[in-house]
C-alpha cells in the first residue's frame, strides 16, 4: 500500500501547484491513496467548499487539518457534512468535522486516517496521547493500517507521540510549522515517522506569507494584513509504503520538489 501525504497546501499558489503536478507525481510513485493537510488552502487560512473540491478533483482523497480549519465561517456547513475533511480528534466533540476516515480498496484492505493537534504553544485541546488511544481502539476493529497527521508546534511533543504510538499506527507525520524536517525513519516497532512534512506552495516567503509583510511587521511592531506569497513553488510531501497485512511501515521517503516560476 503506497501512500502520499502532502504537507500544508498554502493558498492559491499551492492549490494550482497541486492541480498541475499531483497527477504526474502520483503516477511516478504508483500511489494508491493520497492525503493532504488542507487547513491553509483558502488564502492561507481555512478551507472552503470551492478549494476543497478543486483539490479533490486533482486527486486528493482526504484532508487532514489543524487549528485553522474553521477560519472561513461560510464553510462550516460544508465541513460539517463532508466526511473527507477531518478535524483534530482532541478538539471539542461539538466542533465540525469528521474524526477519522476509513477507505476500502478493491482488494478489501482498508486504510484509516486521522488528525490530532498538539497542546504545546497551541490553543486549548485535550491530551493527544489519550485521544489517540481512544480513536485507535475504535479503528483497530476495522483495520491496522492507520495514518496520523500530528498538527503541532513543538518538536519534542511530536517526537514523544511518535514513540508512544510506535507499533500502534502505520505512520505519524507532523504538520503545522511549514518547514520540512530531515528526520524520517521507521521506528523500532514499525511506525514510519517524520517530525514535519513541510509546506506545499510559495517558499519565497515566511511560511507562506509575503516576506516583505512579515519583515515590516517584525521591525515596526505593528499589525499587518497577511497576504499569501506566490513564488518559490515547492511540493513538500512524504511517501510511505505500508504492509497492508500487518499495518507496519515498509518505507518512508521525504519529497521536496522545486518548480521554477
Amino acid at each position: 500500500m503506497k501512500i502520499l501525504f502532502i504537507g500544508d497546501i498554502f493558498g492559491k499558489a499551492g492549490r494550482k501547484l497541486i492541480f498541475d503536478r499531483l497527477p504526474e507525481l502520483k503516477k511516478e510513485l504508483s500511489i494508491d491513496f493520497c492525503i493532504a493537510n488542507g487547513e491553509n488552502t483558502a488564502q492561507g487560512r481555512g478551507i472552503t467548499e470551492r478549494t476543497a473540491n478543486y483539490l479533490f478533483d486533482a486527486g486528493i482523497d482526504v484532508f487532514t487539518s489543524g487549528n485553522h480549519l474553521w477560519d472561513k465561517k461560510d464553510a462550516l456547513e460544508f465541513i460539517k457534512n463532508e466526511p473527507r475533511i477531518l478535524k483534530p480528534i482532541n478538539n471539542s466533540s461539538m466542533a465540525y468535522g469528521n474524526e477519522y476516515f476509513i477507505y476500502q480498496f478493491d482488494s478489501g484492505y482498508k486504510i484509516a486516517v486521522f488528525t490530532v493537534i498538539g497542546q504545546v504553544f497551541m490553543g486549548p485541546a485535550d491530551s493527544p496521547f489519550r485521544a489517540c488511544d481512544k480513536v485507535i481502539n475504535e479503528i483497530k476493529k476495522e483495520t491496522s493500517n492507520i495514518f496520523v497527521d500530528f498538527h503541532a508546534e513543538a518538536t519534542a511533543e511530536k517526537r514523544a507521540l511518535g514513540y508512544y504510538l510506535d507499533g500502534k499506527v502505520s505512520a505519524l507525520v507532523g504538520t503545522h510549522t511549514h518547514i520540512q524536517t530531515a528526520d524520517e525513519e521507521i521506528l523500532e516497532h514499525g511506525t514510519a515517522y517524520l517530525t514535519d512534512a513541510g509546506m506545499t506552495g510559495p517558499h519565497d516567503s515566511v511560511i507562506g506569507v509575503k516576506k516583505e509583510i512579515i519583515l515590516e511587521k517584525m521591525l515596526a511592531d505593528m499589525p499587518k494584513q497577511y497576504t499569501p506569497a506566490e513564488t518559490g513553488l515547492q511540493i513538500n510531501a512524504v511517501y510511505v509504503e505500508i504492509n497492508e497485512k500487518t499495518g507496519k511501515a515498509k518505507d518512508i521517503k521525504r519529497i521536496r520538489r522545486k518548480y521554477y516560476d
